[in-house]
């Protein structure tokens, strides 16, 4: 399997970009857009002069549990900028979306509890909710996270929408929303719990 198939078959198809629209961010926007990848592992990212987005961390199964995903975030964090990351929101009926959460947790990443995110697929026209986790070196604050992930979504995950699906995004903000009494409880308890075995 290539680079792709391994992202496209382990992540949902409301997640996934299409492989023209990520050939194109890696040719395009080469200076911002990256892949690290080898047999055991893919990880797209977006840096920028002052954060990273992770856009896919992809292990093979085959190295879970032994620091590959551990490397990778120290590799990222040698770079000093602030990390910033979506995942699912918990679904105790998928194993995936805790163990992620708590990796992310053990990582030292903070939960954004002030911004929402809720972007409708181009794939299955389903609202998408998802949170967003950051680690910073320097006690970055929710509101410089927030802006940071605008600045991401429109130059990474609508970067030439039209022209690769036929259709737009909803423009930054409908997706993403600063609200300092959002109700972050669930989450937090996908955090806060012990991982099961």
């Amino acid at each position: 399997m290539n680079w792709y198939e391994k992202l496209n078959e382990y992540f949902p198809v409301e997640e996934m970009k299409s492989k023209e629209h990520m050939d194109m961010l890696l040719k395009e926007k080469g200076d911002v857009y990256y892949k690290d990848e080898s047999p055991l592992h893919v990880m797209m990212y977006a840096e920028f002069d002052t954060f990273i987005f992770i856009d896919y961390v992809w292990v093979s199964s085959e190295a879970r549990g032994q620091g590959t995903g551990h490397k990778l975030m120290e590799k990222l964090k040698l770079k000093n900028k602030p990390i910033i990351l979506e995942v699912e929101p918990v679904d105790y009926e998928d194993t995936d979306t805790e163990k992620r959460l708590h990796f992310y947790h053990r990582e030292g990443f903070n939960h954004a509890q002030c911004i929402g995110y809720n972007r409708r697929s181009l794939a299955t026209n389903e609202e998408t909710p998802m949170e967003i986790l950051y680690w910073s070196p320097n006690e970055d604050t929710e509101d410089s996270i927030f802006q940071q992930m605008k600045k991401m979504y429109e130059d990474i995950h609508t970067y030439k929408d039209e022209e690769i699906y036929g259709k737009s995004y909803q423009p930054v903000d409908e997706v993403l929303s600063f609200d300092e009494n959002r109700d972050t409880e669930d989450i937090l308890d996908g955090l806060n719990t012990t991982e099961k075995a």
